[in-house]
């Protein structure tokens, strides 16, 4: 579980995150998602220690973030798996040793071992016949997916995605969306995804952070967003009047 209390962040006279207090829970999918500007990137940077808070505390299972020193972040981070909105693959590396490189960087398993374990993972994301391409002979939707692999490689408790579905299609986004959703129950992780992506806030949102102007300004589950009374949210959400009316009927339904 993460922890977020009474946090600010400011560059130079401009205050981006006012007073965020929330918490991210394990084993289920937590998202952040908010307009462009918002915060919510800033927010996620400063959960991963790419930004140091002005004030405030990150609380990882109880252990201040902000407080620990360099060497206990570094073994803290050990606990940490990432998804770039970009994939971030190495181009020069096979998927195979792409899956590899935080096992060759960080475990002391032997190669068999790793090549083992890294084979694992590809198969955990179908991706089980991949091992000898490049990233540059596969498919956005599949370089996702072995951007996962290798997030999940060393079996870390948080797992944090930047815009995961950022480029795929509709149909390849419900698939990483499903994947991310499995796998984060499967290994019980405190999952966080920073996204933009209306289908997976109503297909995932298992506990969403609204971010609005630098404060949180709504919380909850993807069922209650349809019977939200934060005009904000609401506005976000379903941002065309063709949404708003498709709500305003479904809400005439229920009745």
């Amino acid at each position: 579980m993460i922890e977020i209390k009474n946090l600010y962040k400011s560059f130079e006279d401009k205050e981006v995150l006012k007073d965020i207090n929330t918490t991210f829970r394990d084993g289920i999918t937590n998202l952040i998602i908010g307009q462009s500007g918002s915060g919510k990137t800033v927010l996620m940077k400063n959960l991963v220690g790419l930004l140091a808070p002005t004030s405030g505390q990150v609380l990882y299972d109880g252990r201040d973030f902000v407080q620990m020193s360099k060497q206990e972040k570094v073994s803290m981070r050990r606990e940490m798996g990432m998804i770039f909105q970009s994939a971030a693959l190495f181009d020069s590396l096979t998927v195979l040793e792409n899956v590899m490189f935080p096992l060759d960087m960080f475990s002391s398993m032997t190669l068999r071992d790793r090549q083992r374990r890294a084979r694992e993972c590809l198969a955990r994301v179908n991706l089980v016949d991949a091992d000898p391409k490049y990233p540059g002979e596969i498919s956005g939707g599949m370089q996702k997916r072995v951007a996962i692999a290798r997030a999940i490689a060393l079996n870390p408790k948080y797992l944090f995605c930047d815009e995961p579905n950022s480029g795929l299609d509709p149909k390849t986004s419900l698939v990483i969306d499903e994947l991310l959703h499995s796998i984060t129950h499967e290994y019980n992780m405190t999952t966080i995804i920073n996204t933009h992506d209306m289908n997976s806030v109503m297909g995932i949102g298992e506990n969403i952070i609204f971010i609005c102007e630098g404060r949180k300004e709504w919380q909850g589950v993807s069922a209650d967003i349809m019977h939200s009374s934060n005009k904000r949210l609401i506005d976000f959400i379903f941002a065309s009047d063709l949404l708003k009316e498709m709500r305003q009927l479904a809400l005439k339904n229920e009745e």
